[in-house]
């Protein structure tokens, strides 16, 4: 009986444990945060490439729960606006950060 309750207590903290593991903290990103971004920067990049005045090759789309950081060089001022409007108008965008600089 005794030796059960030992076993049982010890399964319960190693779940408990692992589950922790997988949990996020400020600077990382949970599991489920993860998939979650992966879907937003895929979802902002379709958005740019059917966006014909934008060239999706030249503007880099990074997440981090939810807050999407837009790279790379564009040509105009208003390639610059426009990919920022695109992004923001994805569902799950909190936020856009504008790192984008003109060649």
């Amino acid at each position: 009986m005794r030796f059960s309750n030992r076993f049982a207590t010890f399964i319960v903290t190693l779940l408990l444990a692992s589950l922790l593991g997988c949990a996020g903290t400020s600077t990382k990103e949970s599991t489920g945060e993860y998939v979650d971004d992966s879907v937003i920067t895929t979802k902002v990049k379709a958005a740019i490439l059917n966006e014909p005045s934008l060239k999706v090759l030249q503007i880099n789309v990074e997440t981090f729960k939810g807050t999407v950081q837009l790279s790379g060089f564009v040509n105009s001022q208003a390639n610059i606006n426009r990919a920022v409007e695109v992004a923001r108008g994805v569902p799950g965008v909190t936020s856009v950060r504008n790192d984008m600089r003109l060649r």
